[in-house]
């Protein structure tokens, strides 16, 4: 095993300043999953689960589903709620019960509203509640993925850690280009958010600069 007392942002900046991979690339039709963009994420200074990394995150990722939309591509939103029993979250539950315990984010709470910001559109989005942290686990977004042939998943919300890096993992093992834009995912603190970047990049998904992304939705037609 390799040490380093560099920190995992730096670690992070060597790899993206000098990519020792080949990129999956993009592909011909994508979807966007906006992964738990809801309060108990985002309502930073209300919420202790809340956190924030980029401020202009949520911009971007409604800036991201208008050229979905526009193209008629898929845009996905998911959130977490549970039954007040908390047993849908099964074993995932036993470890904490307080108020801000993940099963404690019941259905119709505050917790599991989107945020504010998130510029959703009823007649076109789809959304789903999911249990755990893959926005793939016991959802429909694979059929959904098939009926509209999707080649190519991007993939924002939060947390880097968790639920992004998840949902990366199986959109790779589905067979899916997968894209991170890097202002648009979040996570509680630096480490965490640096060091699973750098895993995404160098093992699942290409991490790019989120104007990378939008430049390329902008000249597709």
């Amino acid at each position: 095993m390799q040490t380093s007392n560099k920190t995992a942002k730096e670690i992070y900046l060597d790899v993206k300043n000098n990519p020792a991979r080949k990129r999956f690339g993009f592909g011909k039709k994508a979807v966007l999953i906006n992964v738990d963009p809801q309060k108990a994420y985002t309502a930073v200074g209300k919420f202790a689960t809340a956190y924030e990394t980029d401020p202009n995150q949520i911009d971007y990722m409604n800036q991201l589903a208008t050229e979905c939309r526009r193209l008629g591509w898929p845009v996905v939103w998911t959130y977490v709620a549970y039954m007040d029993s908390g047993e849908d979250a099964g074993i995932w539950a036993t470890r904490t019960d307080t108020p801000d315990s993940l099963q404690n984010i019941k259905f119709n709470s505050e917790r599991a509203e989107f945020d504010d910001r998130v510029q959703i559109d009823a007649k076109r989005d789809v959304i789903y509640c999911k249990k755990m942290p893959s926005a793939f686990f016991e959802t429909q977004l694979q059929s959904l993925l098939t009926w509209h042939q999707a080649d190519t998943v991007i993939i924002t919300g939060g947390s880097t850690s968790g639920c992004i890096r998840a949902t990366a993992v199986d959109s790779l093992s589905r067979g899916y280009r997968t894209i991170v834009p890097e202002e648009c995912v979040a996570d509680k603190h630096e480490s965490y958010h640096y060091a699973n970047l750098t895993d995404m990049a160098l093992k699942y998904a290409d991490v790019l600069n989120v104007s990378e992304v939008l430049d390329w939705l902008k000249q597709q037609k």
